[in-house]
Order: C-alpha cells, then sequence, then structure tokens
C-alpha cells in the first residue's frame, strides 16, 4: 500500500491541514481541554497549554510518517483551529482506515463534522489506495451518531479494530464505507 501521509484538503468553509505549534492556544480553548469533547471520544482532557503544546509536539513528528493521517480542522472565517480529524488507526495489511474526529463545542451544531468527514471520505478514495474507512461512536455519544448517520457510511456489525482486539462492540455502533473501485482492482 502507497501512503501519501497527511496532504491538505479543503471544503468550503474549512481547511483541513497538518497540525502546527501556533495551533496550540486554539486547541486549548476550543476542544482539548474540554471534557464533554475529549471523553466523548475516548481522549485525554489536557489541563494546561504546556501539555497541548506537548501533544502537538507528538502529532508535528508523526508527519515523518507516511502513514500517519491527522488534520486540524481551520474555519475559514475566523482562521481558528476548531477540532481535527484523523485516522487514529491504520491497517496497511488490509487497507483499511479508522477516522475519528471531534469539533470545538463552540462550534457545534454547524455541520463541520459532517462536511470535514465527507469531503476526507471523497479525498481518501481519490488519492489513497484505502479500501475501506471505518469508524465508530459510543451509544451516549448522540452528536457523533448523528454526523455518522448523515454521512456517506453505513452501519456494520464489526470494525478492524475490535476483530484484531477479538472483542465484540458493546456500547458502540460501527459504521463503514468501502473504495469499490480500489477493492475491484486487489
Amino acid at each position: 500500500m502507497k501512503h501519501i501521509g497527511t496532504q491538505n484538503f479543503e471544503t468550503d468553509r474549512l481547511i483541513c491541514r497538518r497540525f502546527q505549534l501556533e495551533d496550540c492556544e486554539d486547541m486549548f480553548n476550543n476542544w482539548a481541554a474540554n471534557p464533554n469533547i475529549q471523553l466523548e471520544y475516548g481522549e485525554p482532557v489536557y489541563k494546561t497549554k504546556l501539555e497541548v503544546k506537548e501533544l502537538l509536539e507528538k502529532y508535528i513528528a508523526g508527519y515523518k510518517n507516511p502513514d500517519f493521517y491527522r488534520w486540524a480542522i481551520i474555519e475559514k472565517s475566523s482562521g481558528q483551529n476548531i477540532g481535527q480529524i484523523a485516522f487514529c488507526r491504520v491497517y496497511s495489511d488490509c487497507q483499511t482506515a479508522e477516522i475519528e474526529y471531534c469539533i470545538g463545542e463552540p462550534f457545534w451544531g454547524n455541520g463541520y463534522a459532517g462536511e470535514a468527514l465527507s469531503t476526507l471520505i471523497d479525498f481518501t478514495f481519490k488519492h489513497i489506495d484505502f479500501v475501506k474507512l471505518e469508524a465508530f461512536h459510543r451509544v451516549e455519544n448522540v452528536k457523533s451518531g448523528k454526523v455518522l448517520q448523515k454521512s456517506k457510511m453505513h452501519k456494520t456489525d464489526v470494525v478492524e479494530r475490535f476483530i484484531r482486539e477479538n472483542i465484540s462492540p458493546i456500547g458502540e455502533v460501527c459504521y463503514c464505507i468501502t473504495n469499490k473501485k480500489a477493492a475491484s482492482n486487489n
């Protein structure tokens, strides 16, 4: 599988690009320190800007790996980092990636997560030879569930992560989409 790493893509209202150290303030203020966001998708709550800076340094170091995919979501109108979208798991052996995303609470209800997700799916299937993209949400995370329900993805019984960990999803709702063109080439 040929990886291209994190490459910029845009929507009408968003720029999705690599993280930069300058994102620290927005990340801290808009989402990384907010337990309503971080705990919903299983990430720690960052209590200080120094902790966010250390996280950013890890993200930035990851960009040297061609199979590392993590985008800062920038609202064009304000220039603020309002969230992120990423392939939190990449399974090159079966050409599958698992998507995670979050949007800062002040920006909820604007359709930004769905817009970033839809464009990421299109971008990925056009430029990277992944056959399948997957995501899941916890049942209690209704907002994330609505994003996936409205997306191009469809419900599925399980995702690659659970298969490899030999566990059944309990309290998680799984989604996927297959790149039919890439699948037919295998």
